[in-house]
């Protein structure tokens, strides 16, 4: 998984109020578990903003009164209105045990589908994944070069080393469509050889 760093600080008065007071002041309150401690925080909301706006899923390491955490985000809450993150947990990655993270869907290659005029369907951005810290990849590769028109690529094939998914097996990640020009083409074809037969 890819790193980042970030800069915190302990918060001392974790109630609704010293939260509301924090977001005032352009900071954003937080909670670290998942480790040997639970530790309430808060950070700049320009760096979480930085952080939120990218696609990948990182390993934030978050600088505490000089001690530092490997985390990921496990949960943000935003703003009904605004959209801006009102509040964010992070789940402390302790080596050799199992997290559950979500993580960028990346295809490679050309499919001959695509090639031959059909549309490729994406259906996960990002897939649900359990695994421990050190087994986990920065996104999940998945070729398509091989996929033909009416071909998908279900979950349960889209595997990755030491982890396993949390989406349903069967659930179809990525397909190769017809689209009406393929279908009409096919239509064609299929009326000229008719034709010829006769």
């Amino acid at each position: 998984m890819k790193q980042i760093s970030l800069s915190g600080s302990p918060r001392e008065n974790v109630g609704r109020q010293g939260a509301a007071e924090l977001r005032r002041s352009g900071r954003v309150p937080g909670v670290l578990y998942g480790g040997n401690d639970r530790i309430h925080f808060s950070v700049d909301s320009m760096d979480l903003e930085k952080i939120m706006r990218q696609p990948e899923t990182f390993q934030i390491n978050i600088d505490l009164n000089g001690k530092t955490y490997n985390t990921v985000m496990q949960e943000v809450q935003l703003h009904p209105v605004s959209d801006k993150v009102t509040h964010i947990d992070l789940l402390e990655l302790v080596p050799g045990k199992e997290v559950r993270v979500s993580l960028p869907v990346r295809l490679t290659g050309s499919s001959e589908g695509v090639k031959a005029g059909g549309k490729l369907v994406l259906n996960y951005r990002k897939m649900r994944i359990i695994g421990k810290p050190e087994d986990l990849p920065e996104a999940i590769t998945i070729d398509i070069s091989h996929l033909n028109i009416g071909d998908l690529v279900r979950v349960r094939e889209a595997a990755v080393p030491g982890c396993r998914f949390a989406e349903a097996e069967a659930s179809a990640v990525v397909a190769v469509q017809a689209t009406r020009a393929t279908i009409a083409a096919d239509q064609a074809t299929a009326a000229d050889d008719k034709k010829k037969k006769k």
